[in-house]
């Protein structure tokens, strides 16, 4: 068949491609994300109890701190463990306010720098103290706008390790509450887990996300901490699990006893910041990421466009048959995946959230080619 027989059938050429693409996502639906869905932790995963040091970095952060940090220094856990709060540079009351903390909790140390570092951006450089600080081999981080959704979070989290464990993720929910930006928020969170966690079931993991993440010291010194990626702002935590997880050292935790709670941004400017904030890191992925997560996306973001096309120019009813398979295996998967994660209540939005994904990928595509801004968070 030559050029010009090929442009004759092109209306069977889009849906083929649009097939395709089809096929491209019921893979990832059935090759990962089922895996979260039929998701059980391992027998014993739940017995060791382990030293561990919890290490918050804060940055005018009184407000935070002050309504937060008692969640992380009322933890249920009787084996010997410590909170490490480093005061990066606060120029508001948090001094004051971690001085009366340490007066109660002789768990909390707290670490206060007064100077900047040079050529080193962003969190990493407190974080890294804080690391270096820590007196147990096992490190628990979150953020000060986060706090743990019960008293069991520590030794939850730290039950995961086994000898060969390295890296345990996390779940950071954001709290729900009313209007749509909230909804919009925990899909988009809730979408994200589901990819660095089914991803790490796969054995390909690739991020974890700093308000829910615990590796070991050693890990951390054998690459160096973040001397690799030092210049980028952004990426103390997915950039490192990028670069040091892999399917034999890192594990999940999806136990709602382990998930660290946080307020979600309230206005569209502020979501829209941080979700370019977020993306800018992506390039730096290894390459099979990158590729993974650029398939996953490129099929998603291309789906609904063919579909519209397949209908007009080739078969209404064999293109709305081909969608209908991919949403019912969607339906099928994503439904017991949000209710591990307790975002259930977004499931009547999965058609909507599964459409706006199309809108989403043209509004942050610009941050995955932008040069990242030298803020600290």
């Amino acid at each position: 068949m030559n050029l010009n027989q090929l442009l004759m059938h092109w209306h069977g050429i889009i849906f083929i491609i649009f097939c395709a693409i089809a096929f491209i996502q019921l893979f990832y639906y059935l090759f990962f994300f089922t895996r979260l869905a039929s998701y059980k932790p391992t027998a014993g995963q739940y017995i060791q109890k382990n030293p561990v040091s919890v290490i918050i970095c804060a940055r005018d952060e009184a407000a935070n701190l002050a309504k937060n940090l008692p969640g992380a220094l009322v933890q249920k856990y009787p084996v010997n463990h410590e909170v490490i709060v480093v005061d990066d540079n606060s120029f508001d009351d948090s001094r004051y306010l971690l001085e009366e903390f340490e007066k109660t909790f002789q768990q909390l140390h707290v670490i206060e720098l007064k100077q900047e570092a040079k050529m080193i951006t962003g969190k990493k450089f407190p974080l890294s103290i804080g690391i270096k600080t820590a007196k147990h081999e096992i490190v628990l981080l979150t953020d000060a706008d986060c706090v743990p959704a019960t008293e069991n979070w520590i030794e939850g989290m730290q039950q995961t390790y086994d000898d060969n464990t390295e890296i345990v993720l996390g779940y950071g929910a954001y709290y729900k509450k009313k209007g749509f930006l909230n909804k919009l928020v925990r899909w988009e969170t809730f979408h994200t887990a589901l990819q660095y966690f089914t991803y790490a079931l796969a054995g390909v993991p690739y991020m974890g996300v700093g308000r829910n993440l615990s590796y070991k010291k050693t890990i951390f010194f054998r690459h160096k901490g973040f001397s690799s990626h030092n210049n980028i702002p952004s990426g103390d935590d997915d950039l490192f699990i990028n670069i040091a997880a892999n399917k034999f050292n890192t594990k999940i935790n999806i136990d709602p006893e382990t998930f660290t709670l946080s307020e979600p941004v309230n206005t569209w400017t502020n979501w829209i910041k941080q979700k370019n904030r977020h993306y800018t890191t992506g390039k730096y992925y290894k390459p099979l990421h990158k590729f993974l997560l650029g398939l996953y996306s490129f099929s998603h973001f291309i789906f609904f466009p063919l579909l519209v096309v397949s209908c007009i120019v080739f078969s209404w009813k064999l293109s709305l048959l081909v969608f209908a398979i991919r949403f019912l295996t969607q339906l099928f998967v994503f439904y017991p995946a949000m209710k591990k994660l307790q975002e259930q209540d977004l499931y009547g939005w999965l058609l909507f959230f599964d459409i706006w994904m199309f809108f989403h990928y043209l509004l942050f595509s610009v941050a995955l080619i932008k040069k990242p801004k030298q803020a600290w968070n």
